[in-house]
């Protein structure tokens, strides 16, 4: 399957999941804004994959991330974001919501597994009733440390200070 069949709609991802259900395979789900892809964010999806059989990543489209990060953000567009988290082997579907939580994505798809990251208490974690009451369960998953997308932001920062400074031949060969 070709990335770009991987990111559809809440539609075809619930119709999707039926299929899957049928064959008794596990759904998981996780989300967030996955603006600057690093190894954190592989670590997270590899451990959430594990949860079952299929996953589900749900990424906020470009105005909920400037209604919950501010106006620079995001750094990569969603269409952009969304085709690279398809392109990862882990990754099965790729949903683009406009909320500012999954709440209704959770509510709508119903996964086997919802997977967060460690940083948020279990009682915090938007849709874990939901699963829960569903059936399902929650898992949360340790962060990998120094490895963030504010990490990265700051350390750009720091090594190019300047406004619109751009890396020379010497710093990036």
């Amino acid at each position: 399957m070709t990335s770009a069949a991987k990111v559809a709609s809440l539609e075809d991802t619930v119709a999707w999941r039926d299929e899957e259900r049928r064959a008794g395979r596990r759904v998981v789900f996780t989300n967030g804004c996955f603006d600057l892809l690093h190894r954190g964010h592989v670590d997270l999806l590899r451990e959430a994959r594990e949860q079952g059989d299929r996953l589900v990543v749900a990424i906020n489209d470009d105005e909920s991330i400037r209604r919950l990060k501010g106006p620079g953000r995001p750094l990569v567009p969603q269409e952009d974001r969304a085709e690279l988290l398809a392109a990862l082997e882990m990754v099965d579907r790729v949903v683009v919501f406009a909320d500012e939580t999954p709440a209704a994505v959770i509510r709508t798809l119903l996964p086997d597994v919802l997977v967060k990251g460690a940083d948020y208490a279990l009682e915090e974690i938007v849709g874990r009733d939901t699963v829960e009451e569903a059936g399902g369960r929650v898992h949360r998953v340790r962060l990998t440390a120094g490895r963030s997308t504010r990490d990265l932001i700051r350390k750009v920062i720091e090594r190019y200070p300047s406004a619109g400074a751009a890396p020379t031949e010497e710093e990036n060969p």
